[in-house]
Parts: structure tokens; C-alpha cells; sequence
């Protein structure tokens, strides 16, 4: 590819005022409407009090939050990429980044709370206009829990510590994602913790709320709550009990552990083929084969007895490589790394050890936001940046019910791309007959894909 025309004959004029940069912004927000979004904002988020200038509009405020997010705003300046062109005549109700700004910092731990019920109510309303959004749910649904940490900057910005990193000063998000076997996640529940709180800290609560939204989502069937050796703890196993759902939980190795695993014969172990190699979590090297086997394992014996749990240990077992033995050093005897896992899944040993390998979708989750919205928390209110982060899990949410809309293709498509093929797409505005027309780009290789989401958003209400 190269330039079809000389340098210096191109010049740059800021002057048209009918085009847009994000007219996919157009089917997207109509989506929004439709699923009630506005409304359950207005109904539910209460900012009230002397003096309180962010509190009037809430729905406008969080609408203009998320469709900028949608957008790819990772800032709250960010927002002026809907004040440009013809986007006045496209939509009403846009707030500047200052307005924005004082809204956000107008939050309290009660209002999150508030926005976190908008967040489920919005999730559960979505499965319902957009049913491919959790395709096989009334079946079976898995239940990730993941924390991350996100690095900020400057020692005023509330809540952030040096926790898990030497020297680096971050806040710490949990998040929880519902997917099933034929659909890519969605987020359940979100939440901000300061940089030095514990993995597992408040992880009962958290785990019951997920549950619980995720059977306001749909989820009728099995539910599995997935999670690593943080959340390997009783209150967690407890909520799952409590909700009638499964749990599959890493366990880190300890002396109990090692003892049941020493029990398994040796005539237990299935050799297992991976057709698609995997990252070692101890080393970081490749894996395509290892030996799996199961036997009976009572965890939390430390506890008062009623609290003790008996489930199934299955374990898998790498080949731990003999750097001698690469060297010429005849090998004397196998030596082992090995994995337990703690779960009481009704699936098979092999069908539980390959879904719960599967947890490490909800890193791609994790992914998408720090490549959008989460790049940054961009407020030094700690309370302004956990009302961020659960608008971010709302616009994720959005743009996944938007590409279940499009196609197939977009149904299972990265975040980047959702943004790239449907949104982030320039158009012309005319008006015609009260009626407006996008002119968009000739031979726009998603058109079809574009235009049954358009389709689908403005479609007359189901009777």
C-alpha cells in the first residue's frame, strides 16, 4: 500500500458539519433504550443532597458514559469525541466531560450499590431482546471469578497501595463473567477494592451475587463457579451450596493435599493429549500432555465440622523436565509437577479438568478493558472510579448483545473488533421526508453484518 497522491497536495479543513466519526453509535444507543437502560438509571440511582450540582440527569450522564465507552473513550475527556459534526442531530442529552466528571465524584459506596442494581437488572433485560447472548444458559453456565490490578499513578488518588507489585502503586477490580459453551462471556458483577485488599477478601458475598445474577440472566441449569487458589475458601464452596450451583476451585498444594494426592494409585493416572498446547502456570512452558486422576478429598477440616466439605480432588500432572537428563543424564526416576483441583462437578474427570482449564477466558475479559476503558481509572475519588468500572461492565455488555445482532461472526468477536466493524464506522447525515439517512462508506466489507444490527435495534417492539 502507498500514497496515490503527492504530499503536498493534501491539506486538512475541519468544516463538515453533517458527518459523524461513530455512527454505530446510532443502532447501539437505540439498543440501549430499548433494554430500559435510561430508565432503570433514572429509577434507581438517587444523587441527591444540598449542594450536590451531579446528581439531576442521571440517566443522560450514564448514557453519555457509556456510549463514549462503546466509542473507546478510555478517559472521561474522552467524551467530547461525541460533541463533534452532526452527532447534535443524532442525539440529545450529551454531557461535557466537566458535567461528567462532577457526576462521577458525586458517587458514594451507597450509589454504587445503586449502580450495581442497574447493572443487573440491565444484564437480565438484554438476554431477553438479545437471546444469542447466552445461547445454552438453561443448560449449562459457568461462572468465572477473577481479580486484576490496574496500575495508577500520583500518591493522592484514593485507594491506591503497593500491593502485589514491589513499587508499583495500583487499585485492585474483581470482576465476576457468565458464559456458556457456546457464547463468550458477559459480565455478572464487578467490584473496586484498594490496592492491598486480599484476592479473596468479601469473596462469599461476591460469589452469592454473581450466582444470583446470573439466574436473573437466564442461567436455570448447572451452574459452575470457576476460580483459582484465592477464592479456594469456604465461604465460597458455602454460597455455592446456598445458590444450588457447582464449584471448581484450584487448590494450592499444602501437606493435606499432597497426602490425598500420594493416595492415588498408580494405575489411576489417564494419559491425556492436548491438540492445543497450553502455558505451564508454574514455568510458563508449553504443554501438550499429562496424566490426569481423581480420588475423594474433604477440604476446610481446619472448621467446625459442619462446615467440612467432600467433593471430588482432580488432579493433573506434568512431566517436570531434567535439564541433566537433556544433557545426557540417564533419568533415574519421573519427577512430577501436579495441579488439584477441588470441585464437585457432575461432568467426567476429563470433561471437569478441560472446562475448568477454561476459566482463563475471563482473562480475555480482563484484556478488553485494559485495552479500553481500564486503561485508566481516571478519577482520584475512589468511589468516581468504581462508578467507572461498573460503566464499563454495562458498555461491555452492550456492545456483546450488539454483535449477537450482527452475525455470527461479531457473536464471538473481541471487543476491538465489535468497536472496529460496527461502531467506529464515518458517515454522512441527510435529511429527507423527517426522515434522517447514515450514508456510509462504499463497499464496506461488514455491511450486512451492520445493517441487521441496525435492523434489530430499531425493529418494532415485540407484542
Amino acid at each position: 500500500m502507498e500514497s496515490s497522491h503527492a504530499v503536498a497536495a493534501v491539506r486538512a479543513a475541519f468544516d463538515e458539519s453533517n458527518l459523524v466519526a461513530d455512527a454505530g453509535l446510532v443502532p447501539l444507543v437505540r439498543l440501549a433504550e430499548r433494554t430500559g437502560l435510561p430508565g432503570m438509571v433514572a429509577e434507581r440511582l438517587r444523587i441527591d443532597g444540598v449542594g450536590n450540582s451531579g446528581g439531576a440527569n442521571p440517566g443522560a450522564k450514564a448514557m453519555t458514559l457509556v456510549a463514549a465507552m462503546c466509542a473507546g473513550a478510555d478517559s472521561i475527556d474522552d467524551v467530547n469525541r461525541l460533541r463533534h459534526g452532526a452527532t447534535d442531530r443524532l442525539f440529545t442529552g450529551v454531557r461535557a466531560p466537566s458535567t461528567l466528571g462532577t457526576f462521577l465524584r458525586s458517587f458514594t459506596h451507597g450509589h454504587n450499590r445503586q449502580l450495581h442494581r442497574v447493572h443487573r437488572d440491565f444484564l437480565a433485560s438484554l438476554t431477553r431482546t438479545a437471546p444469542l447472548l447466552l445461547p445454552g444458559a438453561g443448560q449449562v453456565a459457568f461462572i468465572d471469578i477473577d481479580p486484576t490490578h490496574r496500575r495508577v499513578y500520583g500518591r493522592a488518588k484514593q485507594g491506591a497501595e503497593i500491593g502485589r507489585f514491589k513499587g508499583v502503586r495500583t487499585l485492585h477490580p474483581v470482576l465476576a463473567t457468565i458464559s456458556t459453551p457456546l457464547a463468550r462471556p458477559v459480565i455478572a458483577a464487578v467490584r473496586l477494592r484498594r490496592g492491598k485488599a486480599a484476592d479473596a477478601r468479601g469473596a462469599g458475598p461476591f460469589t452469592a451475587e454473581a450466582l444470583a445474577i446470573a439466574a436473573d440472566a437466564g442461567c436455570t441449569g448447572i451452574r459452575i463457579v470457576r476460580a483459582d487458589s484465592q477464592f479456594y475458601n469456604a465461604d465460597v464452596v458455602a454460597a455455592c451450596r446456598r445458590a444450588g450451583a457447582r464449584f471448581s476451585l484450584t487448590v494450592r498444594m499444602n501437606p493435606h493435599v499432597a497426602a490425598a494426592i500420594t493416595a492415588i494409585a498408580e494405575d489411576a493416572w489417564t494419559p491425556i493429549h492436548y491438540p492445543d498446547a497450553f502455558a505451564d502456570l508454574d514455568t510458563g512452558e508449553l504443554v501438550s500432555d499429562a496424566e490426569v486422576a481423581e480420588i475423594g478429598y474433604t477440604a476446610f477440616t481446619g472448621r467446625k465440622k459442619a462446615e467440612h466439605v467432600t467433593a471430588r480432588l482432580i488432579v493433573r500432572r506434568v512431566r517436570r523436565l531434567n535439564a541433566e537428563a537433556a544433557a545426557g543424564q540417564g533419568e533415574l526416576f519421573k519427577s512430577w509437577r501436579y495441579h488439584p483441583v477441588f470441585t464437585d462437578s457432575p461432568f467426567t474427570m476429563l470433561q471437569a479438568e478441560l472446562q475448568h482449564r477454561q476459566h482463563a477466558v475471563v482473562e480475555q475479559v480482563i484484556a478488553d478493558g485494559k485495552s479500553g476503558p481500564l486503561a485508566h481509572l481516571p478519577s482520584g475519588n475512589f468511589q468516581a472510579n468504581a462508578a467507572w468500572l461498573t460503566l464499563w461492565a454495562i458498555a461491555f455488555n452492550l456492545l456483546r448483545a450488539a454483535g449477537t445482532l450482527a452475525s455470527t461472526f461479531h457473536a464471538r468477536a473481541t471487543t476491538a473488533t465489535l468497536r472496529a466493524h460496527l461502531v467506529n464506522i464515518p458517515a454522512r447525515i441527510a435529511r429527507s421526508a423527517r426522515r434522517l439517512t447514515l450514508h456510509l462508506p462504499k463497499q464496506w466489507h461488514w455491511r450486512d453484518a451492520f445493517t441487521a444490527f441496525l435492523d434489530a435495534a430499531h425493529a418494532p417492539p415485540a407484542a
